[in-house]
Formats: structure tokens, sequence, C-alpha cells
């Protein structure tokens, strides 16, 4: 939020502090973005605006709509295509790099954060390996609102700024209209980034840019220059991030779909949106991704994936770390991502202490839920209401193994004391009425390929309050519709 007492800047008054433009020439490729024509606003944020200070009148203005469509830059501005590799479905592709996306430098703001602006969609880089380096208006909308709609969430996740949209056409399956989107983030740096220079055998780039990220933004890993177990630590910090995130995931349902490790954060952020979902019916092999044959990325996968990840990156600084060392770092995920889940799924059942038996108590509902595929969101929202848990039963067809599983929880319940007028206001406060539903975002998207635009923002604005009672919106809340069960989302975009 902005500080009350700050002024509110133009885009001519940002300050620039673009440090990754200060590392080696290897790390990136400077170049200007392409220019859309014409361009036309879709949606901007106040939210991300405030990250950076901006005044809410100038983000809807002409400058602010060139300068998500590539046609302005502001003073300070330096952009540049980062450099990476990355392991895509498992397989290491050596040479990726941002083939659509510009890194435009770095604000510092009010209260002295550090927000990179990067705009997707802004036309081809050296990194776009024969692709066009555009976005199209589906995929930018459906990331524009589910970054926003994670950060809502509590869940770690980069940000968007706004979206440009222009009636050039973009090829992929079909015709589709051009796009760009503003994304901010505190780092692009990605595990990817690191693979790039170790299987180059560029290891002198390794060490730089492991000593860029402790000097940035984990300082608590000692000093860049090489001390003792500081690239250590920042193994283990990013490991048990990631840990963290994946638990993150698995408790509200959401499915990434493309974890490779190029859309890896060194930060724990949700990073890239391309196909993902959140989970209606409960399925814990469900695959979100049109495009995953093999259900590499499947829900109940990624878990491990983000293990796997890890020890890519561990094999990247293996360098700079003794193997053992490595070893040990990774052997911390499983307890990082185990208690981290756990804490998160007492918080959806509204438990305030750990008592022996809860792991099977939690399982055991998962269970239930997934062979019923009941709807995971509103299953774990109903559960919270006052006295009894009806509303739940509701959603479950075997009755009897409801009430079965029913009447053990209300023993645990029991067993704590609980008050079920507070244990309704803690479980509403993790356990969201409102998510993104595929349906709800392919809605938005269709009314906007027809320049109607107040879809985006009606969501953009329910997605901020997901723990809340909106009355207005309640339709909202409610399950897909059939026809749903037709949408896919794929690697195209």
């Amino acid at each position: 939020m902005h500080p009350k007492d700050a002024p509110l800047r133009t885009l001519d008054t940002l300050t620039f502090d673009n440090r990754y433009a200060r590392l080696p020439p290897a790390f990136y490729r400077k170049l200007q973005p392409t220019p859309l024509a014409q361009p036309y606003l879709v949606s901007v944020s106040d939210d991300a605006a405030a990250l950076l200070d901006l005044d809410p009148a100038e983000i809807r203005g002409e400058r602010c709509l060139n300068l998500l469509a590539g046609n302005y830059l502001p003073p300070g501005a330096d952009p540049l295509a980062m450099n990476y590799a990355g392991h895509q479905f498992g397989t290491l592709v050596p040479q990726l790099g941002d083939g659509r996306a510009l890194l435009l430098g770095e604000i510092i703001n009010a209260r002295r954060e550090r927000w990179t602006l990067q705009l997707k969609g802004a036309g081809e880089t050296p990194f776009s390996r024969t692709a066009d380096g555009r976005a199209v208006l589906r995929s930018t909308i459906r990331e524009y609102l589910c970054s926003e709609a994670m950060h809502a969430l509590g869940i770690p996740t980069t940000r968007a700024l706004g979206i440009a949209g222009a009636d050039e056409p973009v090829y992929r399956e079909t015709p589709e209209t051009a796009a760009v989107l503003l994304r901010l983030a505190p780092t692009n740096v990605r595990f990817g980034s690191f693979e790039v220079f170790y299987y180059r055998r560029e290891l002198d780039y390794v060490k730089q840019l492991a000593d860029h990220v402790i000097e940035e933004y984990f300082p608590q890993c000692t000093d860049a220059s090489g001390a003792p177990g500081a690239y250590e630590q920042l193994l283990i910090e990013v490991i048990e991030r990631t840990a963290r995130l994946m638990a993150q995931w698995q408790a509200v349902g959401f499915c990434h779909g493309v974890m490779n490790t190029d859309n890896m954060s060194i930060l724990g952020l949700t990073l890239d949106y391309g196909p993902y979902g959140f989970m209606e019916g409960f399925n814990p092999g469900h695959i979100c991704n049109h495009s995953d044959t093999q259900g590499r990325y499947a829900y109940q996968n990624q878990p491990y994936i983000g293990l796997w990840n890890c020890s890519r990156l561990a094999q990247a600084l293996t360098p700079l770390i003794p193997a053992e060392s490595c070893n040990a770092a990774l052997a911390r995920y499983e307890g990082a991502y185990l208690e981290h889940y756990a804490a998160l799924m007492r918080a959806k059942l509204g438990l305030t202490t750990v008592m022996q038996g809860d792991d099977g108590l939690i399982n055991d509902l998962l269970t239930l839920l997934a062979e019923h595929q009941t709807d995971y969101t509103i299953f774990f929202r109903a559960l919270g209401e006052i006295g009894d848990i009806d509303r739940a039963r509701d959603e479950i067809i075997n009755r009897a193994a409801f009430d079965a599983w029913a009447a053990r929880y209300r023993e645990r319940l029991a067993a704590e004391n609980s008050n079920d007028t507070e244990r309704r206001a803690r479980m509403h406060a993790v356990n969201p009425k409102y998510v993104l539903r595929n349906h709800l975002a392919q809605i938005a998207i269709e009314k906007a390929t027809q320049k109607d635009f107040s879809e985006v923002d009606r969501l953009l604005a329910l997605l901020r309050r997901p723990f809340d009672e909106q009355p207005d919106n309640e339709a909202y809340a409610s399950p897909p519709p059939d026809w749903a069960k037709n949408i896919e989302v794929s690697c195209s975009s």
C-alpha cells in the first residue's frame, strides 16, 4: 500500500536502479520493445500500481497505455531480454531466455522496495527461437487475473499492472489478437538462470549470479564475497521457499501446469502463468495442461516436481557448493513441505493445535473428496459453517462415509474446546469463497474479444477479496456449468 505521506508519482518521475543490467552482457541481450499499433487499454490494477506509487489517474492515461504497449519507455528504463536455460518436461533445453519478454528496469518505491517492470508479449528477441515474440489477449487476461488473485489469496506471486491490446493478428492454433502484459516482481531470476551457465561450463558466471542474488535478495546469507556457507545458505533458502510455495498451491487446490525449471522463481514466487487451473471436482491426478500428455505436472506430482527442480538448481550450484552440502540442503525440502502443508490443512479445518491423528483426519477427508469428485473450494468453505456441517455434507454423495468422518472431526474439535463462532471466522479467513475458475476467465476472455472489458474488471475486483461474502456476486461462487468441462488450456499462448 502506498504510504499516505508519500507523493504519488507519474511515469516520468519513477526512480530506476537497474541492477541486473549492470551484470555482464552474457546475462541478457539489450533491445527495444516492438511497439503495438493503435493499442487500447484492456485493464489496469490499482493495487499493482500502488506498488510503484503511481497516481491512479496516471495509469488510466495515454502515457501508461503506451508504456503497456511498448510504445513509451520511462526515463531510466534500460530494456533487456534475460538469458536462461531450463529443464522442460524433464529434458534439458540448454538455451531458452526471454523469447517474448523484456525487462524494462527496476523501480524503487517510497518504502524502499524494488520492483522490476517486465513487458510480456513485447516482440521478438534473440531468444525467440523462430517465434513471433507476441502474446495473445487470451493468455494475458488469464495471467493478469490470476497473478492478482493469487496475491489476494496470500500466495507468493508475480504481480500484474495492466494489459494493452491491439487488433494486430497473432497466429496460434487459430488467428488471435495481440496483447502485452506488464508484470511486476522483485526479480525475474529463475532456476534456469543458473543452469544456462552451468551447462555451458561458464562457471564464473554461475558465481557472479549467485553473488548478485545473495547481495540483493538474501543478505541474511552473509555477504556475497564467497564467505564459507553463503552459497549453501542461499540454496537452503530457495529450497525451503519452494517447499512452502508447493504446500500453498496444494492447500488451495492450485495447479500450475508447466513446472519447468525456467518457470521456477529464485524467490519462491508463482511465476509464468500459462496453463493453470484451480481444482474443482477434487482429483489428485488432475492434469490442468492439455499439452502435458504424460501427466508430469499433475496436481499430486507438484510437491515432488518442486523437489526435482530444486535438485536441478543444486546441480547448477555444485561449482560453489560441495555435493554433500547440496544433498543436505535438498534433504530439508520434505520436512519443510510437510510441516507447512499440515499447518495449512489444519487451518482449513479450523484446528488451532497439533494432535496425534491429525494427518489421518486430513488424508481421510481428501480420500473422501476424491471418491466423489467433490468441489474442493465449495466443500471447504461449507465446512466452516457455524454449529453443524450439513452444507458440507450436501456436497458428498456417500452420506454415511461423510458422517463417519464428521464424527471424528467433531471429536477433534471438542478435544481443543473449539468455539464454533471463532472457528467459522478462522476457517472463512483461509478457505476462499471465490477462486478464478476456468469458466469465469473464459467468459471474460470471450467478452474481451468483442472489446467489452467489463468482466475482466469485475473479476479483478471480485478476486481482490476472495475470502469475503459478496452477496451481489454469489453466482461467481457456484460450481462450473456443464459446458466448462470442454475448456482446455495448453502451452500455446
